[in-house]
């Protein structure tokens, strides 16, 4: 009975601790104050940048050109994140042949697409947790 206490002692601590640790995702060089910026973080190779795979997703609507993705009650840990500019009501990031993005869009690290999406690794942070800002530029197709 006591190490049930403890345990659930310890998970209020963990819970607690993830509280007030925020990433924010600043979007800079957006052409227009239309639509929103749609973000997804992601804490693995395995599902980066997979559309429904991330572990939190986030819209950000768009003022004087910047759009601020934040991503709340994260627990440290290593992340990536990708993101695109959509329209009213998009969910999914419109790609054209051969899989090359149609929307304005990026990656954490301002990392770039070659023949496909870049690395979990090339756009990865570690995160130790608190509050951080991860600035990024979208790339227009």
């Amino acid at each position: 009975m006591a190490a049930m206490v403890i345990a659930a002692g310890l998970a209020a601590v963990a819970a607690e601790a993830q509280q007030g640790n925020t990433i924010s995702v600043v979007v800079s060089g957006l052409r227009d104050n239309t639509g929103s910026v749609r973000c997804g973080l992601f804490n693995s190779a395995a599902t980066f940048p997979k559309n429904g795979q991330e572990f939190k997703g986030v819209e950000a609507p768009i003022a004087n050109l910047t759009a601020t993705c934040t991503f709340t009650d994260v627990p440290p840990g290593t992340y990536a994140v990708a993101y695109f500019k959509a329209v009213a009501g998009q969910t999914k990031m419109n790609t054209g042949m051969f899989g090359m993005p149609q929307d304005p869009y990026g990656f954490s690290r301002n990392a770039t697409i070659g023949m496909g999406p870049p690395s979990f690794n090339s756009a990865a942070y570690s995160y130790a947790g608190g509050a951080t800002t991860w600035p990024v530029t979208i790339t227009y197709p």
